[in-house]
């Protein structure tokens, strides 16, 4: 069954889209600079070992406890990573399940058949055959 998608929030064009796609690269690629990852983490840390004071040497369980910490926060953003491409995942095969079928609002004041699926930052909203979108939220009735 192919799961008819739609990724944008209204009509856009090709250099709309190749502009939104460009400013995403950039932030994303700014955001990966100003992290600071396992290598810059190291010349900190060799820094911090060259220029302690002689005479009252930090000690090497303080180097040690530095070096766990930071690898712990390294796999904890591994691990979220992970879950929320399960979660996308997750998000995915909901909304191939919901089309063709028929879903009311938790208000009840929309009924019909599920035409197609919008992924939004909000979560997903099914566009119904009657022309109405219905937010994928707790109250929705699935039939």
């Amino acid at each position: 069954m192919s799961v008819p998608l739609a990724n944008n929030t209204g009509p856009s064009t090709g250099a709309a889209d190749a502009a939104a796609k460009a400013a995403a690269d950039k932030k994303a690629s700014a955001a990966k600079q100003t992290t600071l990852n396992y290598d810059n983490f190291l010349n900190l840390l060799l820094a911090q070992m060259k220029n302690q004071n002689p005479t009252d040497p930090i000690k090497s369980t303080e180097y040690m406890s530095q070096l766990a910490t930071f690898s712990q926060v390294e796999q904890s953003v591994n691990m979220n990573s992970k879950l929320d491409a399960l979660l996308a995942s997750s998000t995915m095969s909901e909304a191939g399940n919901l089309v063709g079928r028929t879903v009311t609002s938790a208000d009840q004041k929309s009924t019909g058949t599920v035409t197609s699926v919008q992924m939004t930052k909000d979560g997903l909203v099914a566009h119904l055959d009657s022309g109405k979108d219905v937010p994928y939220a707790p109250g929705m009735t699935v039939s």
